[in-house]
């Protein structure tokens, strides 16, 4: 035997991603850590600009605003305690007046719906199939934001429920750019708040919706974040002190494995050296005067040149120029 465990096997996709591809990226945690990584790697990305979402339904109400250009409904907004809040949206979203947070809404939507125009690639992560919905007008909300929980009903959405309200965004997606394309995502974070045993049920529901929509469109593919970290990475070892959320290690392999998928090997090649940039830019030397240290910042400097054509390397040429002592 070669292996003590099972390893994801992933064939490399024929979607690549490169430097000036957009990419957007939207949904709960992994959507936030791979968009994290694209930007450190110098990637076009948007990093989910509506706050982290969890259920399917509101992920793509949020992306319909976004491709439609259009801010939420009158009844989408209420109060608490004097904070103005909207039920579609993070509540990072928040203001002292309606009007303040109706700006920040629409300066939101406006900025995503710009990026969308020209990316590749729209990347989403699910992360439970239970919804909350109102009482009052029967609407599924991203956020209760501390309402009273009498005011809504708890309820699972099915698999045919996601994969009619992804069939209505793809449509959307289409008509604002012809040529993007979705890779969904399955977040391994465990929801224990409904209990181990629903969550397992969640996720089963999410995970045969994204099956069958890869398997509907073409231009839509499944990314197993999932399993690996499920199976592949299947020790307590590889998640963080909650015992819920994956440590950097686990998200290195992830990582690791993406780019392995959806990066050619020119851009693949990038991405280590760059790697390897960022590293020496992060290094704090005891002796920075020291001859050593500055021969070290001349060569960091020298690579940063050699890349300036490339990708936008501006501010890390300013900040190692700003080291060096001229003698």
């Amino acid at each position: 035997m070669n292996h003590f465990r099972t390893i994801v096997s992933i064939s490399p996709s024929d979607h690549k991603i490169g430097l000036k591809n957009g990419v957007f990226t939207i949904g709960s945690c992994f959507a936030e850590a791979i968009g994290t990584r694209l930007n450190e790697s110098k990637f076009k990305v948007m990093i989910n600009p509506f706050g982290t979402t969890y259920n399917p339904i509101s992920i793509h109400q949020c992306l319909s605003y976004a491709l439609n250009n259009e801010g939420p409904r009158e009844h989408t907004y209420l109060e608490r305690e004097g904070i103005h809040l909207n039920y579609d949206f993070h509540s990072h979203f928040s203001a002292l007046g309606q009007n303040y947070l109706q700006t920040a809404i629409h300066q939101a939507v406006q900025a995503s719906n710009d990026f969308l125009k020209s990316a590749s690639s729209v990347l989403v992560t699910y992360g439970t199939a239970w919804i909350y919905r109102r009482k009052d007008s029967g609407q599924i909300v991203n956020n209760c934001h501390k309402m009273p929980a009498q005011s809504f009903d708890k309820q699972l959405l099915t698999e045919t429920e996601i994969c009619d309200s992804f069939e209505a965004l793809y449509r959307q997606a289409k008509k604002l750019n012809s040529s993007i394309k979705f890779i969904l995502t399955l977040s391994p974070v465990r929801h224990v708040k409904d209990s181990l045993t629903l969550n397992s049920v969640s996720k089963a529901v999410v995970r045969s919706a994204c099956h069958r929509i890869a398997t509907t469109y073409a231009d839509v593919e499944y990314f197993p974040a999932f399993e690996i970290m499920m199976d592949d990475l299947r020790d307590y070892r590889f998640y963080r002190s909650d015992m819920l959320h994956p440590t950097e290690q686990a998200e290195d392999y992830i990582w690791e494995k993406f780019m392995a998928c959806y990066l050619d090997k020119p851009t693949a090649d990038f991405v280590k050296e760059w790697s390897a940039i960022l590293s020496a830019l992060r290094y704090k030397p005891f002796h920075p005067e020291s001859e050593s240290h500055q021969k070290f910042l001349k060569n960091v400097l020298t690579k940063l040149l050699s890349l300036q054509s490339d990708v936008n390397v501006a501010a890390e040429i300013a900040n190692v120029e700003s080291q060096l002592i001229k003698r």
